[in-house]
């Protein structure tokens, strides 16, 4: 492209402005012009003042949306992405849809047109303490990974009521096994995807959702075992990766930005934000857009680990 993009926002929440953020700072940085539209419905809220200085309109009905867009951002709740894909693939060159895809691995995508590029958000790869381990670590030894993510639902999103979040209904595409999918897609990306995968996802604690609150899987390959516990209503807030080598053992604290060996004794400190590693993550979309490097989680591989978050490979 010639460093003039005409963009949509089909959903302007939380992770929606945070990309239409990053999106602005990255096509500064870079001497872009740029035009952002937001397709919106027409019950939403208001856009708060820093969102909405970089709209330049707002569309509520379907046949007044452009059909030149160069980028359209699907970033409304999960249980509407097929939809918004289907209803918008011939209006734009190119979609980043955040994850999960969508919820349901049976969904069909058959019928997107030739050439249309998208790509599923995955931002757990493009932090400091994954991009170490994929650079410097030998993944391929590993005997054994062990992961968890564990959080206390009604903290994620401050001053907002958790039982009205998508995350608390699972016809909303809610559910800790798809909203935490994160994880699956690191390990698969790290060590490689399992030939076989077996979960147990229930409701069991006192949060007040329909969703079930913790999954825990079992998985493996012929070469290693794959451990992963996501839950909802943990009190100590934990996200980190165990790696078993041959002749170490590894720990890391995505949290804290600590890589520890347990042999050695050696720590590695990083830091980041999270405005950090999803900045990075949509300069690599725009250098996929751009020819300057392959898709690597289009909508077939993100339907994949989409299966394997549901239990299945």
């Amino acid at each position: 492209m010639n460093g003039n993009y005409k963009i949509a926002f089909c959903g302007l929440g939380s992770i929606g402005k945070r990309h239409l953020h990053n999106t602005v700072r990255y096509l500064q940085e870079q001497g872009c012009d740029f035009r952002i539209d937001a397709i919106r419905s027409r019950a939403g809220a208001a856009l708060d003042g820093e969102s909405a200085q970089y709209v330049r309109a707002q569309y509520s009905y379907d046949d007044e949306i452009p059909r030149d867009y160069d980028i359209i951002f699907i970033t409304n709740p999960t249980a509407m992405h097929r939809e918004s894909i289907m209803k918008y693939q011939n209006c734009t060159r190119s979609m980043f849809i955040e994850k999960p895809v969508v919820a349901d691995v049976e969904c069909d995508f058959s019928g997107l047109p030739d050439g249309l590029i998208c790509y599923v958000a995955c931002p757990l790869r493009y932090t400091k303490t994954l991009q170490y381990v994929k650079e410097h670590i030998e993944c391929d030894t590993a005997y054994s990974v062990r992961a968890i993510c564990s959080t206390y639902l009604p903290d994620w999103r401050p001053g907002v009521d958790y039982r009205k979040t998508y995350s608390a209904h699972k016809a909303m595409g809610g559910g800790v096994a798809i909203d935490l999918i994160h994880e699956w897609d690191y390990l698969v990306w790290l060590f490689g995807r399992p030939d076989k995968v077996e979960s147990i996802q229930r409701k069991i604690s006192g949060l007040e959702t329909d969703s079930e609150d913790i999954a825990v899987y079992m998985g493996y390959s012929k070469d290693r075992i794959y451990e992963l516990h996501l839950d909802y209503f943990g009190r100590e807030e934990k996200r980190n990766l165990e790696i078993y080598l041959p002749s170490e053992t590894i720990t890391v604290d995505l949290r804290n930005g600590r890589i520890h060996f347990g042999k050695s004794g050696e720590d590695i400190i990083v830091c980041e934000d999270r405005d950090e590693y999803q900045g990075k993550e949509i300069a690599h979309f725009f250098d996929i857009i751009n020819g300057k490097c392959n898709n690597d989680n289009d909508i077939v591989e993100a339907m994949r680990t989409l299966g394997l978050a549901q239990g299945k490979v």
